[in-house]
């Protein structure tokens, strides 16, 4: 099977990543869309555009021939940084490795699964008509509107090939934990803290208080973590503190943890520690765990026979990272994630992509929908 060369896949790829296209910026998200939308109409690959009016739209691509596709293809095109940052730092090559922002969470993927679904038109006709490719515009934030979609398109699918990039040592990922957030939003009665401190409560020592408590939820050894990361409150330093609010991050490693941990964290939240304090709770867990599975293995089996028979050695992990795979594992959709080339230190200034890994993954991606679609014919 041939793939598109070298250096038209680092052309488009330079393109992509020289785009911002951070998760609320929806002006450059909706740009990426668009030239892949041009990039897949030579295919015969037509859009379906859901579009939003906050975030970027979300892009569906099939073939115009396609009826029922059995394969979908799952990938966003939102990324962590802000706008500005391609200017600062756009895409680059530096030996074996391409950098930029994006350049493998996951533009890289989007070059990976285009070389692939390209080769698969001119090799295998069938196998092309029977991919559905969703690109989804809010990944990094939680999918806030593209869980939905994922979902409605994930049902009824063969499998589900999530276009994450592979991991540093090449690994597919086979598990990842759940998880959500809560904002805690603590009142209290401000006061001077030399004059009358007596006459205040502190919604700093309350907030504290709590996130004591809700650290201690944590057990590692079951795959549970409670992380405090952000927390802001007060005036001056001379004030007893009215208002404190902290974001904490929850990870789950089985779907079963969710409702007892979400009730155990607003309990702990619905008794005060400190009298004359009241506190908010919002949020969730948000995204289910993606545990392996039966079908999972099955499908990371035949993905390691292709890898086997390519001179590939194909490695699978689970990683505490989340990402729109759980979605349709938690539906018990056959799922692999990790499916794009091979890169990392993603979310970072070194953020970078294996160069030799574009045509390797889009062959090993090309080949799995062509035994997948043998079985679906």
């Amino acid at each position: 099977m041939n793939i598109i060369g070298k250096t038209d896949m680092l052309r488009l790829l330079e393109t992509l990543v020289n785009i911002d296209s951070g998760s609320y910026y929806k002006t450059g998200v909706d740009a990426v869309g668009k030239k892949l939308i041009r990039a897949f109409e030579p295919l015969g690959f037509k859009a379906a555009v859901y579009k939003q009016p906050t975030y970027g739209n979300h892009v569906l691509l099939q073939h115009v021939e396609a009826t029922q596709p059995a394969i979908l293809l799952l990938a966003h095109m939102d990324t962590v940084y802000p706008v500005g940052t391609v200017k600062e730092r756009p895409f680059s090559i530096k030996g074996e490795r391409a950098y930029g922002p994006g350049v493998i969470d996951m533009k890289g993927s989007h070059v990976t699964a285009f070389a692939a679904l390209k080769a698969l038109c001119n090799a295998n006709p069938h196998a092309a008509k029977n991919v559905a490719l969703l690109l989804t515009s809010d990944e990094e934030i939680g999918a806030p509107t593209g869980r939905p979609l994922i979902e409605e398109h994930g049902k009824g699918k063969r499998a589900v090939l999530v276009m994450e990039p592979a991991r540093k040592d090449g690994s597919l990922v086979t598990a990842r934990r759940g998880g959500g957030r809560f904002t805690l939003d603590v009142s209290g009665k401000a006061a001077h803290a030399g004059v009358e401190p007596e006459k205040g409560r502190s919604a700093i020592a309350e907030l504290a208080a709590k996130i004591i408590k809700l650290h201690a939820l944590s057990d590692h050894d079951a795959g549970i973590s409670i992380n405090a990361g952000l927390i802001e409150g007060g005036t001056s330093v001379n004030t007893v503190a009215s208002r404190a609010k902290a974001q904490i991050d929850v990870r789950i490693s089985k779907l079963n943890q969710a409702e007892p941990l979400e009730k155990r964290i607003r309990a702990i939240c619905q008794q005060p520690w400190l009298d004359g304090t009241t506190i908010t709770v919002t949020g969730g867990v948000t995204r289910p765990p993606m545990e392996r599975n039966r079908d999972t293995m099955e499908l990371i089996s035949l993905i390691k026979a292709i890898g086997t028979s390519m001179g590939l050695h194909v490695t699978e992990t689970a990683t505490g990272g989340s990402s729109d795979a759980s979605f349709t594992s938690a539906l018990g959709i056959p799922t692999i994630d990790g499916m794009g080339p091979v890169g990392g230190n993603q979310h970072s200034e070194e953020e970078y992509l294996e160069i030799e890994s574009l045509e390797e993954r889009a062959l090993l991606l090309a080949y799995t929908i062509e035994a997948l679609s043998a079985k679906t014919k």
